[in-house]
This record gives C-alpha cells, sequence and structure tokens, in this order.
C-alpha cells in the first residue's frame, strides 16, 4: 500500500534533518579540541557564502524585489543586532555572573567571554545560530512539500540533496556551538531542535503551499541577515585576533565558501 503523501512529506523533513545534524556530529566529534578555532573559519566561510550565494539570491528568484529583500536584510541585522544586545545586557545583569562578564571584557582573546556562561542557556551568538539555522530549516521543509507535491519521485530527490546541502553548515553550526563552550550533548540535541523545524515547514507546505509560497523569500532573507550578522560581528573580528595558523584560517575560510557554492550548484 502506497504511504499517503502527506506521511511522506513529514517522514521526509524528519529524516533529512536527522540525518544532516547525525553526519555533521560525525564530523565534528571526532575534531580535537585544539582544532575548534580554526573550524570557526570554516563556519565563518560557510555562512557568509549561505547568505550572499544561496539564500538572498533564492530570495531574489521568489519573487522579492532587490529594493524588497535589501530593505528586509537591513531590518534583521538590526533585530538580531538588539536580540544579542539584550541577551548580553541580561547576562550582565543576572547577579553573580556580572563580576564574570566584567573579567570577561578584559581578556584579551574574548575566548573566556565564550566559556564562563554555561547554566544561562548560551550566547546571544549561539542564540542566533539556532534561529538562523531553524528560519532556514524552516524554508526547507516548505521547498520539500512543494516538491512532493509536483511528485514525489521529485520530493525524495530534493530531500536527499538537502541532506547533503546541509551537512556542512550543520558542522559549521557545530564548531560555534563547542568553542563558545557548550557540551557535545547539548549541542546535538538543540541543533536537531533547530533542525526539526523543517516538520513545521513541510506540514504548512502541504496544506497552504500557495500562501506559505509567499513567506519563503521573506524566510530567505532573515536567514541570511542572521548568517550575515553572526559573521561579520562575532566570528570575523575572532578571527583578526589569531597571530597562529593564518594559513589554516584562510584555507578554512575559503573552504567553507567552496562547500556552499558546489552544494548550490548541484542544488540548482
Amino acid at each position: 500500500m502506497a504511504i499517503p503523501l502527506f506521511l511522506q512529506i513529514v517522514l521526509a523533513c524528519i529524516l533529512g534533518g536527522l540525518l544532516s545534524v547525525g553526519a555533521a556530529a560525525l564530523v565534528m566529534f571526532g575534531l580535537p579540541r585544539k582544532w575548534l578555532s580554526i573550524s570557526v573559519s570554516f563556519s565563518t566561510g560557510l555562512l557568509l557564502a549561505m547568505a550572499t550565494l544561496h539564500l538572498l539570491p533564492e530570495a531574489l528568484e521568489s519573487g522579492l524585489t532587490p529594493r524588497e529583500v535589501f530593505a528586509l536584510l537591513l531590518g534583521g541585522i538590526l533585530a538580531f543586532f538588539m536580540l544579542e544586545k539584550y541577551a548580553l545586557w541580561r547576562h550582565a545583569h543576572s547577579g553573580a555572573d556580572a563580576d564574570l562578564h566584567r573579567d570577561a571584557s578584559q581578556c584579551a582573546d574574548h575566548t573566556h567571554a565564550h566559556h564562563h556562561h554555561h547554566g544561562d542557556g548560551g550566547h546571544g551568538e549561539t542564540f542566533l545560530i539556532l534561529v538562523g539555522d531553524g528560519f532556514h530549516n524552516f524554508t526547507d521543509g516548505l521547498l520539500i512539500a512543494a516538491a512532493f507535491l509536483a511528485s514525489p519521485l521529485l520530493g525524495w530527490s530534493t530531500t536527499f540533496a538537502i541532506i547533503a546541502h546541509e551537512v556542512p553548515q550543520e558542522a559549521g553550526d557545530f564548531a560555534i556551538l563547542l568553542a563558545a563552550g557548550w557540551k557535545r550533548g547539548r549541542a546535538l540535541f538543540w541543533n536537531a531542535v533547530s533542525s526539526l523545524t523543517a516538520v513545521g515547514g513541510g506540514i504548512i507546505g502541504y496544506f497552504a503551499l500557495d500562501q506559505a509560497h509567499d513567506w519563503i523569500p521573506v524566510i530567505l532573507t532573515i536567514a541570511a541577515s542572521s548568517f550575515l550578522y553572526i559573521s561579520i560581528a562575532d566570528l570575523m573580528p575572532r578571527l583578526k585576533r589569531e597571530t597562529q595558523s593564518v594559513g589554516w584560517h584562510g584555507l578554512l575560510l575559503a573552504a567553507g565558501i567552496l562547500f556552499v557554492a558546489v552544494g548550490t550548484a548541484h542544488v540548482h
């Protein structure tokens, strides 16, 4: 008996999220701790390329005008800046942690500020990583639903293409979360939760594809603004302070961009 189309869409979204996170975890969990700072370069390349080579072009191709896209992009960057400022303000006024935060601001390499707050739910930077990833995966769910409604074969082909496309991004997210001091189990759990927003996108896409399709370029642009803000405001300043393994940083930055460029070419 054939599996109903709705169940195929939900199953594809679940498998896509779990398999991409699982594959990325196998990559990242085998990485020695000393390489985490270098792997942030790879993450930076991934996020910059995802925003500029994949998300923003998709938003423009999906119907938004350049004026609308760049207005949304500006608004998203400012909104994520305010979200991070609010998260840091709450952390700085959380009582016992306030003195630690003041001490962290004096650290020359800024690493202490990313490791002393395990109990507060995460730094604003890591929160934005999960939010941006959630937006992106939600959109993937919409796209999977649209492909299945056209043809189940096209739907499964699109699902596996998205899995291959998501692995390097999920690996980059793990690198950032682990470098921020998160334990591996916590990073895996929250990355999996973020990835499963694809299920919500798939369900909405199935029941209200026409209405949901109109929101795809908006969601893509907001995700792009998140990735650009994280890369430029948080990760690149950290990389500027690195004085060792400069060649590796440059190589992995380029590798992150190349991963997305090649993956985008295959998806299209």
